[in-house]
């Protein structure tokens, strides 16, 4: 949650001309992670969390590299990169240690 929050402020600055593509894309993206995560605890099988857990890792990685695009494209700074880079990275580690325990 805290990860959707600081992206899209991030987002915001981007230029209009974006607002339909990277900009909406990046913000679909973000949101779906916890969305997912939250819809597959509440699925009956681990089977089917697991399944909403690897879309959750789908988006994330979605959206670093739409990030990385942002960057690329001058739309966001190294700076302001590099400090929402740990958040996903830990969300990552979070989904990933949460797939191991399920198939455990």
């Amino acid at each position: 949650m805290k990860l959707a929050e600081a992206v899209h402020q991030l987002a915001r600055p981007f230029p209009k001309e974006e607002i339909y593509v990277l900009t909406s894309q990046i913000r679909r993206c973000v949101v779906s992670i916890p969305a997912n995560i939250a819809e597959g605890q509440g699925r009956r099988s681990k089977k089917e969390f697991q399944q909403f857990l690897d879309h959750a890792r789908g988006s994330l990685l979605e959206l670093d590299t739409h990030l990385e695009l942002a960057l690329r494209f001058s739309y966001i700074n190294s700076e302001s990169y590099q400090k929402v880079l740990p958040q996903i990275q830990e969300v990552g580690r979070l989904i990933n240690g949460l797939m191991r325990s399920l198939n455990e």
